[in-house]
């Protein structure tokens, strides 16, 4: 299991991994040792980009970003693991999936280091990433995945060096519902709006579920339409408000109405998507016969999601593995650390092919580094 480090191990093979695939810029330093097979991590750096309330992060302003603070955050990974560019074994970068921009900018600026410090190249799925960093860090084995964040909603598990995916969402993900919803109750992006929703939620009493939409198709979600409905009772809420604020009586009680707040909101639509999420991933278990769930990515910090998932697991005498937001939320230490993966097996990006692309499949990749 990976571990933070205080020296470089002896004799040991390090990457500097680089992520800006989203509003995140992460630059992370990690060791193989290839005698213990152990995991050592030197540096975790990460700077996030975050727009006003009400607003979602742009490309191009999130690709500014990333390009401004790249120099400041490599440097301070560097000083934080105490290497230098000469001990560096690879340079791993996002090649997606992921924002256009932000990932464009983050490769041009591994191909300069690239050449600046004569150091091969390798090109890391965003989303193998995440999988082996949670692996790592939790003693995972070979779990059933459950992959969440703002860009993605997959149910995953490994067969003959691919990590194949079982069901995903069929249009926006679990983590850019959750988002747009923060702005349609105009909550703060800090530290992110998903965090934001879920304190919201602890707030509710719990006892009001509103009627939102239940939308798993086999071993596929669907958001959009949970969202627009979510979205209309905060236009609701807001007309209740009104009325209170002109003297009036905010509901109809008599009608079968109920006061609607927005931690009822942030409660009612974790709820109900989650739920979504862990009968999709328990029937994954059911068809590939595993007793763990790992969940990453950045909504897999949820505390709520992980209680529920739980549960589910404990029903069926399995357990439910997660980490915390230092490796959940994208950052640079899975680039490293996925990348180095694959370097050790021979893999590198000639730095020809070091272009980035928003669609790249969990499938697509040769997991070469398992059986």
């Amino acid at each position: 299991m990976a571990k933070l480090a205080d020296s470089v191990p002896s004799g040991a093979l390090i990457s500097l991994g680089c992520e800006g695939s989203a509003n995140k810029l992460g630059i992370g330093i990690i060791a193989h040792d290839p005698t213990t097979g152990k995991s050592a991590i030197l540096a975790n750096i990460r700077h996030t980009f975050n727009s006003p309330p009400g607003t979602g992060f742009l490309p191009k302003d999130t690709a500014k970003h990333h390009r401004s603070f790249f120099v400041q955050i490599a440097r301070s990974a560097l000083r934080a693991a105490g290497v230098s560019p000469a001990q560096l074994s690879c340079i791993c970068y996002t090649k997606g999936p992921g924002m256009g921009a932000p990932l464009q900018s983050v490769a041009i600026a591994v191909r300069t280091l690239s050449l600046l410090w004569g150091k091969p190249l390798v090109g890391v799925n965003h989303c193998v990433g995440h999988i082996e960093m949670g692996r790592e860090i939790t003693g995972a084995n070979n779990p059933v995945v459950l992959y969440v964040s703002g860009g993605n909603t997959q149910v995953i598990a490994y067969a003959e060096q691919r990590y194949r995916i079982f069901g995903e969402t069929l249009d926006i993900a679990v983590g850019n519902c959750l988002d747009r919803f923060a702005r349609t109750l105009k909550i703060s992006n800090d530290p992110a709006p998903g965090h934001n929703i879920e304190q919201l939620a602890k707030q509710a009493s719990g006892k009001l579920l509103l009627d939102l939409p239940y939308a798993v198709k086999g071993m596929d979600c669907s958001f959009s339409g949970i969202l627009a409905a979510a979205d209309i009772l905060a236009a609701q809420m807001r007309e209740q408000d009104a009325r209170e604020a002109r003297g009036e009586p905010a509901f109809n009680e008599a009608a079968g109405e109920v006061r609607i707040t927005p931690a009822e909101l942030c409660y009612t639509l974790q709820e109900t998507v989650f739920a979504m999420l862990v009968e999709i991933t328990e029937r994954a278990m059911a068809h590939v016969g595993s007793a763990q769930v790992l969940v990453v990515g950045g909504v897999g910090c949820n505390e709520r999601l992980q209680a529920m998932m739980g549960c589910m697991a404990a029903e069926r005498g399995g357990s439910v593995y997660a980490t915390d937001e230092r490796f959940c939320i994208d950052n640079g230490i899975m680039i490293a650390h996925a990348g180095l993966l694959a370097f050790e097996t021979g893999f590198q990006t000639p730095l020809a092919e070091s272009t980035c692309t928003q669609r790249f499949r969990t499938d697509e990749v040769h997991v070469k580094w398992r059986d």
